[in-house]
């Protein structure tokens, strides 16, 4: 019996940015045998693996997935026993090389091998996201096998953060002014200069983006007049942040009794024929996306007789950011309800006692405003991914 042991070197942050390295620590033993066994040859001692790999997988379950397996499928005749080993439920969008870490291991009682393996993601690759149509996950696959057996996997799941296209780190160093240093003489008393990587740069320039504070005015108006000016500081936003936002209705001439602002992503499907059925027949339904929203955090207050007041919406860290792909467009909005009133008994009158009435006819209004969500650094977010074994008997 072999013990196969993975543990990612960033145990408690299983998180990765697109383009960023992951390293995980695999561990073979062969453990010691009870004392109590009277005989056992020299076959019994040894225990033997043929060879062992390790590569990343991102998988995908979507609703087109259906209308793939209706479809019969000829490279089900060219898979080895390898590719049997790795397939899950979904489709594979994604693998890196699979990287051989030994061929014909063999281990005596309680010895044990370790091995390092490291992988860069890549930049194109979709986020972890799990919606309601469409999911995407990752993870590690250790597979190995025994002479005579079949194939057997280890998967170890972790999550990925998109990069945004506008500032993917092969885009980056254009925006910086690079000097050759080379030209320059050399000193020995000074420490040489350590270069930023691609990736560092990518976090510099994403950090710039997201603190930018360009207050946005937005006057807010119905059918019987104006209700308030809503005012947004920045529009873009990283994960665990706050989105801040203040409420005028000194300019109104129309009462709002109450308002919610409720932090929302829209799902949108880009649907199209699948590739196995594309010489079938056309569904009329293939060029109308459908959009699917979910509702995160909310703020309600009720604002009759006030001024001014302010929301606060803290943006989730297990949420996805902004991002598409050719299946789906991930969108965040803040979605406002205002419930506005032109009922008379509202305004107060001097020198009286004012009681709210019982019963008042309202409108109730709804508002949309997108806004852009962007990744933070994985040190933000704080997961415990633990240790992950498997037994080969």
């Amino acid at each position: 019996m072999i013990e196969i042991a993975a543990k990612l070197v960033r145990e408690q942050i299983p998180v990765f940015l697109c383009g960023e390295v992951v390293e995980c620590f695999i561990s073979f033993t062969n453990p010691t045998l009870p004392e109590h066994k009277i005989a056992q040859s020299n076959n019994d001692i040894l225990e033997n693996l043929a060879w062992a790999t390790a590569q990343v997988h991102c998988i995908c379950n979507s609703v087109f997935q259906e209308r793939q397996l209706q479809a019969p499928d000829s490279s089900m005749a060219n898979d080895t026993s390898l590719t049997a080993a790795m397939r899950d439920q979904g489709d594979i969008v994604m693998a890196t090389s699979p990287k051989i870490l030994f061929c014909d291991l063999r281990l005596a009682p309680g010895e044990t091998k370790s091995y390092l393996y490291r992988e860069s993601l890549p930049m194109s690759c979709p986020p972890t996201y799990k919606g309601t149509a469409i999911k995407y996950y990752y993870k590690i696959t250790i597979a190995t096998q025994r002479l005579g057996s079949k194939v057997q996997a280890l998967r170890i799941p972790i999550r990925v953060l998109p990069m945004p296209t506008v500032i993917r780190p092969d885009d980056v160093p254009a925006l910086c002014n690079e000097t050759n240093e080379e030209l320059a003489p050399t000193n020995p008393f000074l420490e040489t200069r350590k270069t930023e990587s691609k990736l560092e740069i990518a976090l510099h320039h994403l950090q710039n983006i997201t603190a930018r504070r360009r207050p946005n005015f937005y006057l807010i108006s119905n059918k019987r007049g104006t209700v308030g000016r809503f005012c947004l500081f920045k529009p873009a936003y990283k994960l665990g942040e706050d989105i801040v936002g203040t409420l005028d209705f000194t300019c109104r001439t129309v009462r709002c009794v109450q308002v919610s602002v409720t932090l929302q992503c829209e799902e949108v499907l880009l649907k199209k024929t699948p590739p196995a059925q594309q010489g079938a027949q056309a569904d009329p339904e293939a060029s109308a996306p459908s959009g699917k929203i979910m509702t995160f955090t909310k703020h309600h207050e009720v604002c009759l007789g006030l001024k001014q007041t302010q929301m606060i919406l803290p943006i989730p860290l297990h949420v996805t950011p902004t991002f598409s792909t050719e299946l789906v467009d991930i969108r965040w909005q803040l979605h406002f309800e205002f419930v506005t009133s032109a009922s008379e008994e509202l305004k107060p009158t001097e020198g009286e006692n004012w009681q709210a009435p019982t019963d008042i006819m309202i409108e109730t209004m709804i508002w949309n405003l997108p806004v852009t969500l962007y990744p933070t650094t994985p040190q933000q977010i704080l997961q415990h991914s633990g240790k992950h074994t498997l037994l080969i008997k």
